[in-house]
């Protein structure tokens, strides 16, 4: 597949923060590379392994840096290996709040086996269940600690892009 256009939400990081959920729902959409589309929702995460990452930090807009925060979840490479068949060689992942905030991820960063601080999707934080007003399905990278534009709070779409 050729190289994506530039997404909707890219010029998005600058905006007002948003005291309540956009929607009740937690499940989110996930567009594969082929275009099917699949809906996963916090069953299904809680049926992968869980990964903990101590010492994160929210920086939100309007609202500062808050933490550090313990956040536990999938590994987003965990769900990401279980939606996919092995051998697609994917080269991105959006992933969109439903408010439509997003960021863009990499192959290489989510799979690279030598990082100790891996991409989530945090369901727990500080060790209770996130409520929906916390996110409830969150992208945490706990390797961003300035400005947290990468940070999805509300997650309700994933589109992987193949190579």
């Amino acid at each position: 597949m050729a190289a994506s256009t530039e997404p909707v939400w890219v010029h998005r990081h600058v905006h007002e923060p948003n005291p309540a959920p956009p929607s009740a729902d937690p499940a989110f959409t996930v567009k594969m590379p082929d275009g099917a589309e699949t809906v996963v929702d916090p069953a299904l995460l809680q049926t992968l392994p869980v990964t903990h990452v101590a010492d994160c930090w929210i920086v939100s807009t309007g609202h500062g840096k808050s933490g550090p925060f313990t956040f536990a979840g999938v590994r987003l490479g965990d769900l990401l290996a279980h939606l996919l068949p092995p051998n697609i060689a994917w080269q991105h992942v959006d992933v969109i709040s439903a408010d439509g905030f997003g960021a863009r991820l990499f192959a290489t960063e989510i799979t690279d086996p030598s990082v100790t601080r891996p991409i989530l999707l945090s369901t727990i934080i500080n060790g209770a269940a996130m409520t929906r007003a916390q996110g409830l399905v969150r992208l945490i990278v706990p390797s961003e600690i300035d400005d947290a534009l990468r940070q999805v709070k509300w997650v309700g779409r994933m589109e992987i892009y193949a190579e």
